[in-house]
């Protein structure tokens, strides 16, 4: 048999079916977060930046608001908001106490060896470059989920 076709002696085939067998889905969340949020709540991050996320009193407004918001709606979940520091934010995404942080972070943040980022979208209204968002590492069903919907929203 082809070298290729084997990984240690086991046939692909079989390493496939056994993979298969184990409900194993890919992208998945270790942590759940996607199937968690779905007709559930929301945990977003928000630091204030401009148009971009708007603060008044706990009210969270501006351009990102308005997409996390949408996002949201689209999974059958509401939002709740927490405010704080990039800082705060970040360690809130760590924790699992927050599944998104917006602000004003670009694909150059210093956090991204904290959090994962997603692709940089450079449509955001009000933005003044690419601005990216800022979920847990590792939850990549989640990431891919909330890509996919800005991929079609924004990146028009």
């Amino acid at each position: 048999m082809n070298r290729w076709r084997r990984v240690c002696g086991v046939p692909l085939l079989v390493i496939a079916l056994g993979v298969a067998g184990c409900g194993v889905t890919v992208p998945t969340d270790p942590q759940g977060t996607l199937e968690r949020v779905r007709e559930g709540v929301l945990h977003a991050g928000a630091s204030a930046s401009g148009e971009l996320v708007t603060i008044d009193g706990s009210e969270v407004g501006g351009t990102l608001a308005e997409i996390v918001e949408e996002f949201a709606e689209s999974v059958d979940a509401r939002v709740e908001w927490t405010v704080g520091s990039e800082e705060d934010l970040v360690d809130g995404l760590e924790s699992g106490d927050l599944d998104v942080a917006i602000g004003g972070m670009t694909d150059a943040t210093p956090w991204s060896d904290r959090v994962a980022v997603t692709r940089a979208y450079d449509t955001v209204p009000g933005s003044r470059g690419p601005v990216v968002l800022l979920v847990p590492l590792g939850e990549n069903a989640w990431q891919a989920q909330l890509e996919g919907y800005l991929d079609r929203e924004v990146a028009r």
